[in-house]
């Protein structure tokens, strides 16, 4: 199966929050538990400290050959240098990441809300992660500065996919864009950013909506942030199973 007949599903971290445990194997680390029925994951928590090499190494070790890792990129990188003079940093994460070998899937790149796009910073910044790194990146900015078709066209140049998010921060944040090759939502829980679950109307819409992308050829990913309530492991498990038959209903 190629990548963009996959659409994948998860959550932000592999926590299993109590009340859906049964949904899991019972047996195993959280990670092998939640490998089990989710073939993706998002890492928030190198956005906020480094793993060695050899963490990455075991948490590959851990998960089937078809489980991909999406990494947040550290906020030493994207929120206290803002994007300059960190090239030692960079190097650092990505010889970090590469532990995961072939379980690698995206490096998400999530800037500040006030970091405005600066051509010589913004665009100097992009084209030296790309020559570091051949795989997928995309990128979650909300600056409105950096909705312009110019700098779709610099993601689309760059093979960098623009996320799609939710709540969207500012107009047009909510719809993917730069390079078409891969699709990323972002669902970070609305009305209240990080806690609100997804009604049941709007998870079949979402579903619907990632098996559009998918018969457009694009590799698709589907994270749920909103896990400060537990909500995200319950519209992960929905979402998942309507994505592949949109007959199953799960409340």
């Amino acid at each position: 199966m190629s990548r963009a007949e996959i659409i994948r599903i998860g959550t932000a971290a592999w926590s299993i929050p109590k009340p859906h445990a049964d949904a899991f194997p019972p047996d195993g680390s959280h990670l092998e538990r939640y490998a089990a029925v989710f073939d993706a994951v998002e890492i928030n928590t190198s956005f906020y400290r480094p793993h060695q090499r050899s963490t990455y190494e075991r948490w590959a070790a851990s998960v089937p050959e078809t489980f991909r890792f999406a990494v947040k990129m550290p906020k030493a990188i994207t929120h206290e240098c803002r994007l300059t003079d960190c090239d030692a940093l960079l190097d650092r994460f990505l010889f970090e990441v590469a532990g995961l070998g072939e379980r690698l899937g995206p490096v998400l790149v999530q800037l500040p809300p006030k970091l405005a796009f600066h051509e010589g910073v913004s665009d100097g910044f992009l084209h030296a992660l790309r020559a570091r790194f051949p795989g997928d990146v995309v990128c979650e900015p909300r600056h409105a500065s950096w909705f312009t078709p110019a700098v779709d066209a610099l993601f689309d140049e760059l093979r960098i996919a623009r996320v799609a998010a939710d709540p969207a921060p500012v107009a047009g944040a909510g719809d993917p864009a730069g390079w078409p090759g891969l699709v990323y939502y972002r669902l970070h829980g609305s009305p209240r950013i990080y806690y609100s679950p997804y009604d049941d109307e709007t998870l079949s819409r979402i579903a619907a909506r990632l098996r559009d992308d998918r018969a457009l050829g694009r590799a698709v990913w589907c994270i749920f942030d909103n896990t400060a309530a537990f909500a995200a492991t319950h519209d992960a498990l929905v979402t998942r199973a309507r994505a592949h038959d949109p007959g199953i209903d799960l409340r």
